[in-house]
Formats: C-alpha cells, sequence, structure tokens
C-alpha cells in the first residue's frame, strides 16, 4: 500500500521527478514512449482504450491525437500522484482506489499492471540516464508497485 512506504523512497521518487517536470514537453514525450513500450510488451492493453482498435501499432497510431492526449494525460496523472506522497499520500490511496475502479470498468486487466511498471521504469531511464540512480530505480519499482496494487484490490473495494 502507498501509505507504508519510507520517506527515504518518497524523497528518492520525488527528487527523480523533478528532473523528469525540467525535460521540455515531458507529458506527451514520455508518455507516447510509455505507452509504445506498453503495447509492445502486452498489445492486448491497446484494445482497452478505444484508439486502440486499430489493425497496426506503427508510428501514425503513436502520432495519433487520442494516443497523445491519453499519454499525456497518464503523464499528468503521474505528476499529481508525486505531489500527493508524503503528507497527503492517504488521500492518493483513496484517489487510486477511485482510479482502479474506474479502470477496472473499462476492462483493464490486473495483467496490464506489471508491463505498465516496467514501462515506465525504462522509460525513466532513458530519459533520466545515470541521474536515475540505483536506489531511485528501486524506489520508483516500490512506488509503482504500492500504487497499482492500491489501483487492483479496488476491485474489491465497494463503493
Amino acid at each position: 500500500m502507498v501509505a507504508d512506504m519510507t520517506y527515504s523512497t518518497v524523497s528518492n521518487v520525488v527528487d527523480s521527478w523533478e528532473k523528469v517536470r525540467l525535460i521540455p514537453d515531458f507529458q506527451k514525450k514520455l508518455g507516447v514512449d510509455l505507452f509504445r513500450r506498453l503495447f509492445e510488451a502486452e498489445p492486448k492493453a491497446a484494445d482497452v482504450f478505444s484508439f486502440g482498435h486499430v489493425t497496426h501499432l506503427d508510428e501514425e497510431f503513436y502520432k495519433s491525437p487520442m494516443l497523445v492526449r491519453h499519454a499525456s494525460h497518464y503523464m499528468n496523472m503521474v505528476d499529481r500522484a508525486i505531489g500527493l506522497l508524503g503528507p497527503d499520500i492517504e488521500l492518493l490511496t483513496e484517489i487510486l482506489v477511485e482510479l482502479g475502479q474506474t479502470h477496472a470498468k473499462f476492462g483493464v486487466d490486473a495483467s496490464f499492471y506489471p508491463p505498465m511498471g516496467q514501462a515506465l521504469i525504462a522509460t525513466l531511464e532513458e530519459y533520466l540516464g545515470d541521474d536515475l540512480t540505483e536506489e531511485a530505480r528501486d524506489s520508483w519499482l516500490e512506488v509503482y508497485g504500492a500504487m497499482s496494487y492500491d489501483m487492483i484490490r479496488a476491485k474489491n473495494v465497494k463503493s
């Protein structure tokens, strides 16, 4: 659960995220690259999205306004979630549970969360390079694991 993270873990994620935020147009750039990685690892995940019913996941698809908008929105959600780590962590847990319930209604399967996490880490590694230390990478894995746990368990939480 998100609420069980240490100060060091949160600090590592927040510090590395601040470097991401310095990248011009990071929402679009990182978001599209992240979804490219996700769909390469788990092509069935594209079917969940209204724009995913395409025959080819080609360059045209990755430049489509619908994908770019969704990818940017995802990165903005990550940005907001990172901003809630710390004193607002209980609120973040509630938001993640609600978000998980919404995702479940749209058909997001629990099996999609691990490849999304792998895509997130690979994208951070690409854009941050050596600035994503091993300790920060481990912290991201912990934070993503906790966030996805809260979203996955939402299927069993009564709204």
